[in-house]
């Protein structure tokens, strides 16, 4: 069995309101009472934290996920020799508020949790899919749509006052200007505001329409587009880092990993079957 060793690893966006972002294994260490101006909210990958809130003590174990509300104080600390490893946002409040106000299309207060520590595999998907796409993505339009529909879905979910989502119907012109306007702009770092403008919805709207549209989120759109000009691109012979470029990837690797997540192989590799099988039977597939 490994035996875990103190790390931690702390980020900011500043897209995101200059969002905090912490992936931490604490063994030892523990947090004196403290507070945060804005939200603490965390899942436990790994051990168990505890910790006082509010005038009791919570053990969040394993994924779980942690609510802390803004301005509120609590400790954080390890209960055994195994420590805890989790991920944690700090939002600021504007940020949940606007996720909040999104959701029913006007101005809403700030949203206030109850419950500190939450179980919620769905909810702790989205926000540790939010967290690892911080740690390595670069586009925009990605951070921001999983940003504000992640907290959205906690709002929606775990809030004290759960706002009533509006029911919404397919609106086929306004994402064939949101799939127009991103095939046409697939070099760009496109933000989901700049998206949103375009076609004229809010971009909350936009993302609940689109992923019921076309099934997929706009981000992942946008990523299909470029993977499908970059094997084009390959297939004409462009040097693999140039293709990266040229598609509006950040680098080679960034290509190399949507590359392989959409085709099933690296792009070096796409290649070397593509030309066994050209020359085995002196045709493409």
């Amino acid at each position: 069995m490994d035996i875990p060793r103190e790390s931690a690893k702390f980020w900011h966006d500043p897209a995101l309101s200059n969002l905090e972002i912490l992936h931490a294994t604490y063994i030892t260490h523990s947090f004196a009472l403290h507070i945060h101006e804005g939200y603490s909210i965390c899942v436990i990958e790994r051990g168990v934290d505890r910790f006082a809130y509010r005038h009791n003590v919570y053990d969040a174990s394993a994924g779980s996920i942690v609510l802390i509300n803004p301005g509120e104080p609590h400790t954080g600390g390890a209960i055994s020799q195994e420590g805890w490893t989790y991920r944690g946002l700090y939002p600021a409040t504007d940020l949940l508020q606007r996720a909040s106000s999104e959701l029913v299309g006007r101005q809403r207060g700030i949203p206030f949790f109850p419950e500190p520590v939450v179980h919620d595999p769905l909810s702790a998907s989205l926000l540790l899919d939010l967290h690892r796409a911080l740690e390595v993505s670069d586009s925009a339009l990605e951070s921001e749509s999983r940003m504000l529909w992640t907290m959205a879905q906690l709002v929606l979910r775990h809030a004290d006052d759960h706002p009533f989502l509006p029911t919404i119907s397919v609106e086929r012109d306004y994402i064939k200007k949101a799939r127009l306007y991103l095939e046409e702009h697939y070099t760009d770092n496109v933000s989901l505001e700049e998206l949103a403008l375009h076609t004229g919805l809010s971009p909350f709207h936009l993302l609940r329409v689109f992923r019921r549209t076309v099934g997929l989120s706009p981000h992942t759109y946008l990523t299909q587009v470029r993977i499908r000009h970059a094997r084009h691109l390959l297939l004409a012979g462009m040097p693999i880092a140039a293709v990266a470029l040229n598609v509006g990837f950040v680098d080679q690797s960034h290509l190399t990993r949507s590359f392989k997540r959409t085709v099933g192989v690296p792009p070096g590799q796409f290649l070397q079957v593509r030309n066994f099988v050209q020359d085995k039977h002196g045709r493409a597939i």
